[in-house]
């Protein structure tokens, strides 16, 4: 009697409405799936027409392409004898879901909506799909005539349903499901389902549970993935797979993979968070007598079991195990391998960068090469691509070889030497000024020897002195630094000058460095501003931070310099040891004596540790500045005076809300921290502020007024103190009498 299954799940590297890649690779795994004994598929969220679509949602293109390719896949001899799980979106009565798609031999079995849709941080599900609220009922789905004449069914479930095999029973739950405490609204939901979908199918006997999701790379989250699906077969038991999209796909999230296969609590198959392979296909065999035998035990649960509402069930004449498996020789669990942020660093942003490279059809990529840490950071993302793909291209991997021989035009070229692929993707250009120190300018020259990039150097005075030039025989005005006797208006407008020309004469050697050359092609534009000093506003509008895509832009100087350590270490970089030791400085003031007078921390008024502490309130803990005062009065208690906090949370705040309108050109940045400022659609405020923010700041000084009077206080002055009426905000902010 057949008791052992083979399951294969997958990470594929989908792209938004690529519709012929995308049908590719999710046939290709297919392949592998049955190649690797499996009789059961399951592939990401959307996988059809590729997660990001956005509002492409709302077009009737996505949804009419996406049933052609589920048609060419119904079609495709491969889908036989293996039953295929896929994601698209589907209208059903005139509204539009996330679905998952179930087939078997040229037949839909079912279609299962998703109920509990991703609508925070970076997802805007409802923006799009509605989902689907009634628990444990199906409707009849009418099937378009290009599906009906295919498949020879008029009509197929649609709904909270699962699927009745002859030896086990399959259950889906799709992304949001899984970290969702309620997956319905309560009006819609009887008593027993206020849980995620897979406690009450565990509980209704459903043995293998599925996940279909489309979650991307966040620095240290791949332990709460992995803990969410442990926890869900340890307490109910039960088989768990978990597919997800890989790679960038259009825009600026990361999937990073993490596919898996758990029972009962352990994990017997881990899929790579970070790979150029587009399609990655893990199986396991399991045992379903050891599901049955764990569930066993637990009483509490078989009490539950007895009481919970059975769900609707579609059966096959199909079976996962084969009647004689006696010999078949099952999966053993596996300890997860986790990275280290730094390693995320170095894997993550190189994996986004080489996706966007080879799919934007350029040549190639130019960065200003400062000698600082941050513009090391991204040459070092770049250094660590090329490293991945010369290891693909060892490994066999066609694609990555073929990707890298259109890059640079040679048919013939192999890629083994990852400085040298370096020379021929990244440029790099130290672009000095009269404030520039030697240091610097050699630091920028190693490192560039070190990677093996293309480097210039060039000087940005004479164009420096042509647009002043301009400005003065205009106004008859010549503007001044600091230093020099001048106003901080000019200092911060002859700051910006230089800045500004570094971004001009950046998009133009992209353009043209290597036409110059006699190769063919243009080359990506690299930013490098972090994500502190994007939360601050620390530079200048439509400067070098003002490019095509920022692999770092998402990335706190903190973490930055862990990963720049990395790089030192693993890729033998020397240089780098004198860049994190220099002094991190913009370089845009006067030298004094020939040495660097401007310091970055200087000039933000605060360190970028605090500004790491106070993008994480901000965003995370969702604290304006009273709340974020209240907390930083205990975690800065030993360190700072209630004004001192005070005085750093208000000049944090006026910074923050007067460049706040930087935001909304911000250069797509690789998406990695949850406190990202970026405007475009993950931290949606406004960038006009009342940059005084009187309300809020006096009740601060009142708290601090109080505060430091309390110190000062006898015990019978305190306990008077605290019977007496204090006087309400609102009346401070009242006009005066005259």
């Amino acid at each position: 009697m057949g008791r052992k299954v083979t399951v294969a799940t997958c990470a594929l590297n989908q792209w938004a409405l690529d519709f012929e890649g995308n049908f590719q690779r999710i046939l290709k795994s297919i392949q592998i799936a049955k190649g690797k004994g499996a009789r059961y598929r399951l592939g990401p969220e959307l996988e059809i027409c590729g997660y990001g679509c956005w509002d492409h949602y709302h077009e009737s293109d996505t949804l009419l392409h996406s049933l052609q390719v589920l048609a060419a896949l119904l079609d495709a001899p491969a889908t036989q004898d293996i039953i295929c799980d896929v994601g698209m979106p589907i209208m059903h009565r005139n509204v539009r879901y996330n679905c998952r798609v179930i087939f078997l031999n040229r037949k839909i079995l079912l279609i299962r909506p998703k109920m509990a849709l991703a609508n925070e941080g970076n997802y805007r599900e409802l923006r799009w799909f509605t989902p689907w609220a009634r628990s444990r009922q199906t409707e009849e789905y009418v099937l378009p005539r290009m599906l009906q004449d295919l498949t020879k069914q008029k009509t197929v479930p649609f709904g909270d349903v699962v699927l009745a095999t002859q030896d086990t029973c399959i259950g889906s739950e799709i992304c949001e499901e899984l970290w969702t405490p309620c997956s319905l609204l309560k009006s819609f939901t009887p008593p027993d389902s206020f849980h995620s979908p897979h406690v009450n199918m565990g509980l209704d006997g459903v043995e293998i549970i599925t996940n279909a999701s489309g979650s991307h790379h966040v620095l240290r989250k791949a332990h709460t993935r992995v803990d969410l699906v442990t926890m869900a077969t340890s307490k109910n038991g039960g088989i768990y797979l978990l597919a997800n999209q890989k790679g960038c796909d259009g825009d600026r999230l990361y999937y990073d993979g993490c596919a898996m296969i758990a029972m009962n609590g352990s994990i017997f198959a881990q899929g790579t968070q970070f790979s150029l392979d587009d399609v990655e296909v893990l199986t396991a065999t399991l045992d379903l007598e050891d599901v049955r035998s764990y569930r066993a035990e637990i009483s509490s649960r078989n009490l539950e079991a007895t009481r919970v509402n059975p769900y609707p069930r579609v059966t096959v004449d199909f079976a996962l195990s084969v009647s004689e498996d006696l010999l078949e020789p099952v999966s053993e669990p596996v300890e997860w391998t986790y990275h280290r942020p730094e390693e995320e660093i170095s894997l993550g942003p190189a994996c986004w960068l080489w996706d966007f490279l080879r799919r934007s059809n350029q040549a190639g990529f130019f960065l200003p090469l400062s000698g600082g840490v941050d513009s090391a950071a991204s040459a070092c993302v770049v250094y660590s691509m090329c490293c991945l793909v010369c290891e693909a291209v060892k490994s066999g991997n066609q694609q990555v070889l073929t990707d890298v021989q259109n890059l640079v035009d040679e048919s013939s070229y192999t890629p083994q030497d990852p400085r040298e692929l370096c020379g021929r993707l990244l440029t790099t250009c130290y672009m000095a000024s009269e404030n520039s120190s030697q240091e610097t300018h050699n630091r920028a020259t190693k490192l560039a020897q070190q990677i093996g990039s293309y480097h210039i150097s060039l000087n940005i005075d004479p164009a420096v002195k042509a647009i002043l030039g301009i400005f003065s025989l205009v106004t008859g005005k010549f503007p001044r630094f600091s230093a020099h006797g001048g106003s901080s208006r000019e200092n911060l407008a002859l700051q910006n000058v230089q800045a500004r020309i570094r971004m001009v004469l950046a998009y133009l050697f992209a353009q043209l460095s290597l036409w110059s050359r006699g190769a063919r092609g243009s080359l990506l534009v690299l930013g490098s501003a972090n994500v502190d000093e994007s939360l601050l506003g620390y530079l200048t509008k439509y400067d070098c931070s003002s490019a095509d895509i920022n692999p770092i832009g998402g990335i706190s100087k903190t973490d930055l310099r862990a990963f720049v350590q990395l790089c030192a270490e693993r890729f033998q970089l020397p240089v780098l040891q004198a860049i994190l030791s220099a002094p991190a400085t913009a370089e845009l003031e006067p030298l004094a004596d020939g040495q660097v007078s401007q310091m970055d921390e200087e000039d933000m008024g605060m360190t970028y540790t605090e500004l790491s502490i106070f993008g994480r309130l901000r965003k995370v803990a969702k604290a304006g500045p009273y709340s974020m005062f209240c907390k930083l009065l205990n975690m800065w208690k030993d360190s700072c005076t209630p004004r001192q906090v005070a005085e750093k949370v208000k000049r944090f705040f006026s910074k923050y809300s007067i460049n706040r309108h930087k935001m909304t050109t911000l250069t797509p940045a690789y998406h990695a921290e949850n406190y990202s400022p970026d405007d475009n659609r993950f931290d949606l405020r406004p960038f006009l502020y009342n940059t005084r923010w009187p309300w809020q700041f006096l009740c601060i000084d009142n708290q601090v007024v109080q505060l430091e009077r309390k110190t000062s206080q006898t015990l019978e002055e305190q306990i008077q103190e605290h019977f007496k009426e204090p006087s309400p905000i609102w009346k401070q902010l009242l006009p005066k009498d005259p």
